[in-house]
């Protein structure tokens, strides 16, 4: 549900119009240098306010409430909060008449409308805050691997400012392309068959809203290519390929090469434009324009959240690795 992680475990809370959003992890090994500015960096990257973004500016402040203890990790559980204050949650009226795209309508079924749909509630990319600071802290763990995410296009377009521009003009929204590479990575991070790295890594990715795509290596080209083509020719002892179709993963378990994968991210639900949806109140298809405060490309803040993420994963792999070993 809101849990994921096997060894280090994440916990998501919060709602996006509610007093605050934030992250518990357990399992995070003590002795960890841990301060209020090892954060700055990462949350200044998804911070809102540039062409393109919502214009929504909240301070996120991580708040530290437990598990750091004079700037270290102490082993219990790590309680971290962000502050909602920058609110207008009377621009958000959309639980009787649900914007296309978007979570409202499952949200208001599943939970027999008892949801908060303010802001988006808790399937708001807000909470993506959250799994930055758990990928933070991740980092920490991982400090030999660097990984690195990037949007190489959006709307279809490489030229991403003039891409953003046009959808500024057509009062409309656009996805992206993302890519993301982790370098020096181990051999031997993985547990086939359910806890692969590809499967793990999809599954934390997928958690971040408006993701509708993934694909490792050479992706769904591979079904274009030879045998011949596709096979990386191993070039020394340590694994190292000549190419890196595979993405730096065999059978589940990571190779030594690269960890690279891209991610398709689909254009925000709520857009300026006139769209037609059915309302439950007069149970009529009816115009609704969204009002409120929204990005035209969230997918220009999403590359930070992809690197917490794909970091927590491997931190992960990694315990759970030193764990197995330990035991053997």
């Amino acid at each position: 549900m809101n849990t994921f992680g096997r060894i280090f475990k994440i916990q998501i809370f919060g709602e996006s119009h509610g007093q605050s959003v934030g992250i518990i992890i357990d399992g995070c090994p003590q002795g960890i240098s841990v301060k209020e500015e090892d954060f700055t960096f990462d949350l200044l990257r998804r911070k809102s306010g540039a062409k393109g973004t919502t214009p929504r500016k909240e301070d996120d402040i991580p708040q530290i409430i437990s598990g750091i203890y004079n700037n270290f990790t102490t082993g219990a559980p790590i309680t971290i909060l962000f502050k909602n204050s920058n609110k207008r949650s009377y621009d958000y009226n959309f639980k009787h008449h649900p914007r296309p795209g978007h979570a409202d309508f499952v949200a208001f079924k599943k939970f027999n409308s008892f949801n908060d749909d303010r802001g988006g509630g808790h399937f708001s990319g807000r909470l993506t805050l959250g799994l930055l600071a758990a990928g933070v802290i991740a980092k920490k763990i991982i400090s030999n691997i660097s990984i690195t995410a990037k949007l190489t296009e959006a709307g279809g377009n490489k030229n991403i400012d003039e891409a953003i521009k046009q959808a500024v003009l057509n009062k409309n929204s656009i996805g992206g392309i993302i890519e993301c590479t982790a370098s020096n990575m181990p051999v031997g991070l993985g547990e086939p068959f359910f806890d692969s790295v590809e499967s793990l890594i999809s599954h934390a990715v997928f958690a971040i809203p408006g993701i509708k795509g993934i694909e490792f290596g050479s992706g769904f080209n591979a079904a274009k290519m030879s045998g011949s083509n596709h096979n990386d020719k191993i070039i020394n002892a340590g694994g190292k390929t000549e190419t890196n179709n595979a993405g730096g993963i065999n059978g589940g378990i990571s190779n030594g090469n690269n960890l690279f994968f891209i991610v398709a991210v689909k254009p925000t639900s709520s857009i300026a434009v006139s769209q037609e949806t059915y309302n439950f109140k007069t149970d009529k298809t009816e115009n609704l324009i969204v009002k409120g405060r929204h990005d035209v490309c969230f997918a220009l803040r999403v590359p930070v959240i992809i690197e917490a993420v794909t970091a927590c994963v491997l931190a992960d792999l990694l315990l759970l690795s030193n764990l197995i070993e330990n035991e053997i």
